[in-house]
């Protein structure tokens, strides 16, 4: 079955329930970021999860789930960037992205954070005017850069 096919089914479950993507993430303990993630085939259901992902979803077939467990092609279309939500947030860590390397390498050292070792999610809040406000969390793994020596090398201390 091809994944936009799967995609749809997917996300006819979901309307189906009746629920939002932090609906269910609430009754599979994931982030909602995660389900969106999980029913657009770009994260791989784990067997545990399973159950609670059909019990929030109780049209999910069998033949859904078993697709959902195998290893996903994460990748997306190249037209995304033009979906205005994708392009702001594109654009606010551009332009916040330097600050925000910057803080990184004082608070840790020279180092990444992580996109696999990673949790995301989405949440609404009131700010102080009562209006609302989206809020983003990134909440990677930080990653050290290695200092390259030969002598930790090991495919060169196999040569040996």
């Amino acid at each position: 079955m091809e994944d936009a096919a799967i995609i749809r089914r997917l996300h006819a479950a979901k309307a189906s329930s009746g629920k939002s993507y932090s609906e269910i993430a609430a009754e599979t303990g994931l982030t909602n970021v995660y389900v969106a993630q999980l029913l657009r085939c770009q994260a791989q259901l784990k067997p545990d999860t399973s159950p609670k992902l059909r019990a929030a979803l109780p049209e999910l077939s069998e033949e859904l789930v078993l697709e959902m467990m195998k290893p996903p092609m994460r990748s997306y279309h190249p037209n995304l960037i033009q979906e205005p939500a994708v392009y702001r947030l594109n654009e606010a860590v551009m332009h916040f992205g330097e600050s925000i390397k910057e803080i990184i390498n004082e608070d840790f050292g020279d180092g990444i954070m992580s996109a696999i070792d990673f949790y995301c999610s989405v949440d609404k809040v009131k700010g102080v005017d009562g209006k609302d406000r989206v809020v983003i969390t990134f909440d990677g793994k930080y990653l050290p850069y290695a200092e390259q020596k030969s002598e930790h090398m090991v495919s060169r201390l196999q040569l040996q």
